[in-house]
């Protein structure tokens, strides 16, 4: 009974289960052509028809609906069925979501230009990774991770997020960095692979009202005092 089972799972439920599963077969690529229909039917919209752009992307990404979710095209994503957002969440231009297993986004959370989430991946041994001969055809098997991403979080322009990893919130993921591993509440991360820099904390206020009131440069508590020791030290 549990064989029979078994071989009655589909491979759309393996694939966002993160299984082993055969991308090749009829569910997935249903799921993956109306994907990619509907993202390229929301990029080409042009900007100035925003409420059917904005009703195009709902289509594309069904858990926008209601939640303010901001996209800039071009945007890339393989299902879109497979990215979860919270409320008021933006994606700048040119970002790649490679929603094989989910990628879920919180509350606010703001990617940069040129960001890539990339949830797949391949067996490292090349007699497993590339197309073989199995029982029902010729095809290869794959598998993928999750992807999720805290609310209050800032990823910025040109960083890699790849499977398996969960970022805590009110983080920033420096610009180029290449995230491979999990990153706690609250810390600045960056480099390649990513690691994690400090803890945000009160000296990286900069008093945005007043600030904004004076028409000043802003800066921070931390920044003003480098500064202060810089000019005693002239």
């Amino acid at each position: 009974m549990a064989e029979e089972q078994k071989e009655h799972i589909s491979d759309w439920d393996r694939m966002v289960t993160g299984k082993l599963y055969n991308s090749s077969s009829k569910d997935i690529e249903e799921q993956h052509k109306r994907g990619l229909i509907r993202c390229d039917t929301f990029n080409r919209i042009p900007v100035a028809r925003a409420e059917e752009k904005q009703a195009a992307l709902e289509k594309l990404i069904p858990s926008a609906k209601g939640k303010e979710l901001g996209v800039f095209a071009p945007f890339y994503c393989e299902y879109g069925v497979n990215i979860h957002v919270g409320r008021e969440c933006f994606i700048n231009y040119n970002c790649t979501f490679l929603d094989v297993s989910p990628i879920t986004l919180g509350d606010s959370v703001w990617v940069g230009a040129n960001v890539t989430m990339a949830t797949p991946n391949h067996p490292f041994l090349a007699e497993e990774r590339l197309n073989q001969d199995y029982p029902d055809g010729r095809h290869d098997l794959e598998y993928s991770s999750p992807i999720t991403i805290g609310d209050g979080t800032w990823i910025c322009s040109g960083a890699i997020i790849c499977g398996g990893v969960t970022i805590g919130k009110n983080c920033i993921i420096a610009a180029g960095a290449v995230v491979l591993h999990d990153i706690p509440d609250g810390y600045i991360a960056g480099g390649v692979p990513a690691k994690v820099i400090r803890k945000i904390d009160e000296k990286d206020r900069i008093n945005v009202w007043e600030t904004y009131q004076k028409n000043e440069t802003p800066l921070s508590v931390r920044q003003k005092e480098k500064k202060a020791r810089e000019e005693t030290n002239e």
